[in-house]
């Protein structure tokens, strides 16, 4: 089930991008990954490219278009738009998938999707949760150098114009995702409907947060282990995990919303509603 994900920057150093395509990093503090001399360290495998960079590098030739065309130069410009395509494991032993192939798929996807943009595509083989997902990432810079067609995704004239910058819009989004998913129907890949999403829909920041709690409670339980005590827990459980199980807990036995109400009210947990749409509040003790 290939995702597709969209990340802006505005950081004006292009080649922190690079470096961290490339070179390996803490996945929770997104720090550079250092040797016992304090070197930085290389991925063991990628495949990397650049497109509309001429014979310079990336970061050179990006800097170098925004001095020419005037942009790109505050604090608050959004320099480069990065874009992730993770495909599913099973694709690999399945489907054939491997990163060479994945490395042509996000290089076709780029040219096709942003023309005119400099940019990098750059596959890895496997996620920072280990599970073998092969992903491709595509950064590209928010600047356009050249004058390209008029793309479905695009709403406005300056939309293809040289010397204008990429937008990406909820409209665009919505048509990248289904431009990916019929990538995966043609290539014969897993994939799921990424236009109506998840019922349980996890945000990056819950997401992030479920993970560095749940190294916290490994490493936790390890010196426990170490003295002889048992765990206490073994499974961290972020407070939106542990309100969205009690809400579900109270529906599958509630009669009526006030019965409804009243078993998360035993649970520390408070429900109002306004206009057709359900708020939550936990009491202290709930979070504890």
């Amino acid at each position: 089930m290939a995702t597709f994900k969209h990340i802006s920057s505005k950081n004006a150093d292009y080649g922190a991008a690079e470096q961290y395509l490339t070179f390996e990093h803490d996945e929770f503090t997104m720090k550079p990954t250092l040797d016992g001399n304090g070197r930085l360290i290389p991925r063991d495998d990628y495949r990397i490219s650049s497109l509309n960079c001429g014979d310079e590098n990336f970061a050179i030739a990006c800097m170098r278009s925004n001095l020419h065309y005037g942009k790109n130069q505050k604090r608050e410009d959004v320099k480069s738009h990065h874009y992730i395509i993770s495909f599913d494991p099973r694709d690999v032993p399945d489907n054939g998938l491997t990163v060479d192939r994945a490395q042509a798929l996000g290089e076709q996807f780029c040219k096709e999707h942003f023309p005119g943009h400099q940019a990098l595509v750059c596959t890895h083989p496997d996620g920072h949760n280990h599970s073998g997902n092969i992903h491709v990432h595509i950064v590209i810079n928010s600047l356009r150098i050249a004058e390209v067609p008029l793309l479905p995704y695009m709403e406005r004239p300056a939309d293809t114009r040289e010397g204008c910058k990429h937008r990406c819009t909820d409209a665009a989004m919505e048509y990248f995702k289904a431009e990916v998913m019929e990538m995966c129907h043609r290539e014969n890949l897993y994939q799921i409907d990424l236009l109506n999403g998840s019922k349980n829909r996890v945000t990056e920041r819950e997401y992030w947060a479920k993970r560095k709690g749940q190294a916290a409670l490994d490493k936790e339980n390890a010196s426990h282990a170490a003295t002889g005590e048992p765990p206490k827990q073994t499974k961290f459980e972020t407070d939106k995990e542990k309100l969205r199980r009690t809400i579900r807990t109270a529906l599958s036995s509630a009669v009526s919303f006030e019965d409804f109400s009243g078993k998360l009210l035993q649970q520390g947990v408070t429900v109002k509603e306004s206009r057709g749409r359900l708020s939550y509040c936990c009491c202290p003790f709930f979070l504890t």
